[in-house]
Parts: C-alpha cells; sequence; structure tokens
C-alpha cells in the first residue's frame, strides 16, 4: 500500500485541511511472483479503486485510524483505497463558516478522485465512521443516500438530544461552538429526521456495531430498530466490549468482510 498525507486548500472551508489517502500497490509477493513468471509490476491500476472515507471521532484527526487499527492491512487484503479527512471536533456538520458535512459529501470526493485512482461511481463508494466520525457517516448517507453504496457506523453518538440536555462544562462549551448559542439539532442534522424521509429502497446498506457495555449501546439499538423499521438492509453486530479501539478495530474489519465478501486476497 502506498500512504499519502495530504494537505490542501478546501474551496468549502476555504483553509487547508490534512488528510490521508491509502491505495493499493504491488506488495513484495507480487513482484517476485511477476518476476518468476517474467511478467512486469505496474502502479498504473486497471481500474479506479473502489473507496471507504472513514471519519474519526471527537479528539482526534486524519492519522488516528491508521494509528490505532489495521485499517491499511484490511485495505490491502480487498484492494481499496481507504480515505481519512480530519473533522475536527466540529461534529460533520455546518458550524458557521466550516461547513464538514459539504466537505466530507462534495468537496473531499472532488479532490482525492481528481488527484487519485479512485473510483467516483456510487457502487463503489463506502462510508465509515466511529462515534462522532459514526454519527457523521449516518448523516451523509440518510443525506445524499444515492452518493454511496454502504455506510458503517461504529459507537455511533445517534441521539444528540439527550446529549445536549445533560452536558456541562467544556462539553457545553463544544457543543454550543458545534450548535450556536441555542444548542439546537437542525432536522438536517438529525439521523431520525433524515431516516424519515427515504424508504428503504431509497438507502444503502448499513452495518452497525457497538460494545455492549458502552453507553452508546442502547441509542444504537434503537436506531437499528428504527433502520429495520423503514425497510432498510442493515445489519447490526454487538458484542463484550466498551467505548474503545478494540472494538473498531474489529468492526472495521468486519464491515469490509461485508462490503467486500470476495475481495479479500
Amino acid at each position: 500500500m502506498a500512504k499519502f498525507i495530504c494537505n490542501f486548500i478546501s474551496y468549502s472551508l476555504r483553509r487547508t485541511v490534512d488528510i490521508t489517502v491509502i491505495v493499493p500497490t504491488p506488495t513484495i509477493p507480487e513482484i517476485s511472483r511477476a518476476a518468476q513468471a517474467g511478467a512486469p509490476c505496474a502502479h498504473t491500476p486497471r481500474a479506479p479503486y473502489p473507496v471507504l472515507y472513514l471519519l474519526h471521532g471527537m479528539g482526534n484527526n486524519h492519522a488516528t485510524w491508521n494509528g490505532y487499527s489495521n485499517i491499511e492491512l484490511y485495505a490491502e487484503e480487498r484492494q481499496i483505497a481507504v480515505v481519512c479527512p480530519s473533522g475536527e471536533n466540529k461534529g460533520y456538520i455546518p458550524n458557521g463558516p466550516d461547513d464538514f458535512f459539504q466537505f466530507i459529501a462534495e468537496e473531499l470526493p472532488d479532490f482525492v478522485c481528481g488527484m487519485f485512482p479512485i473510483s467516483r461511481r456510487p457502487e463503489d463508494t463506502f462510508l465509515a465512521g466511529l462515534s462522532m466520525g459514526g454519527y457523521g457517516a449516518l448523516k451523509c448517507a440518510l443525506s445524499a443516500p444515492k452518493r454511496y453504496a454502504g455506510c458503517a457506523a461504529f459507537s455511533a453518538a445517534i441521539e444528540i438530544e439527550p446529549l445536549i440536555a445533560s452536558a456541562s462544562g467544556r462539553m457545553a462549551r463544544e457543543l454550543q461552538a458545534i450548535l450556536g448559542p441555542e444548542r439546537k439539532i437542525p432536522p438536517e442534522a438529525d439521523p431520525y429526521a433524515l431516516l424519515n424521509r427515504r424508504k428503504g429502497a431509497q438507502l444503502p446498506r448499513f452495518f452497525v456495531t457497538c460494545g455492549e457495555q458502552d453507553a452508546l449501546y442502547q441509542e444504537n439499538v434503537r436506531f437499528v430498530k428504527a433502520l429495520e423499521e423503514r425497510g432498510a438492509d442493515v445489519r447490526f453486530e454487538h458484542w463484550e466490549g466498551d467505548h474503545r479501539w478494540e472494538v473498531w478495530d474489529k468492526s472495521v474489519e468486519m464491515a469490509l468482510e461485508e462490503f467486500f465478501p470476495a475481495g479479500k486476497k
């Protein structure tokens, strides 16, 4: 795999942003086999790669998924690209001049598909995230379902209103910075409101995981039920665990097995 750390000027955020992009390259075993067969190796793919846009949680950045999980290995096994943007602590929603939803849903694919051999086709495009990023992945998929073939949410923070009501101190200030002085969730940022606008046939596939000891477990159970009631194609996996990287590393591997069942080399 090749890993690129990119810094570029975002036209939607009007400042520079950081992303990590992983794309397949020939491995040493592949190079050795090609040499034994007298066949050439090349860095030009036969077709653009399918892609997973992978969103981080609060307090993390574009490098965190690579640092705490085996995503590079999992991507290499399935010959897919992975794009990890920095979403800061902005909740992947419009926030004053910072519209991270537009950045993730529109500008980021525009940039990476223009710069790398990455497919623009909806059937090749998948989205996933953990915690705050799980919320962001659900919001993007429910807002623009025709852009994605699948969406995975790991320990997603879905029910924002109770969080707002109970927040105090620094958390309250962070939520006010994201949502404004009134700390209200607009309908276009509420996963339930977005889901209620759709029918199952209009939705991508969903893969949801959560540790059973996670404080967010019950709200994930409730949202999976809501997806099922709307006729969505959803798979829910849960096991013993908390809000931890052991859960999320296992989750992203399972999600790739779900979305790319025949792709593992």
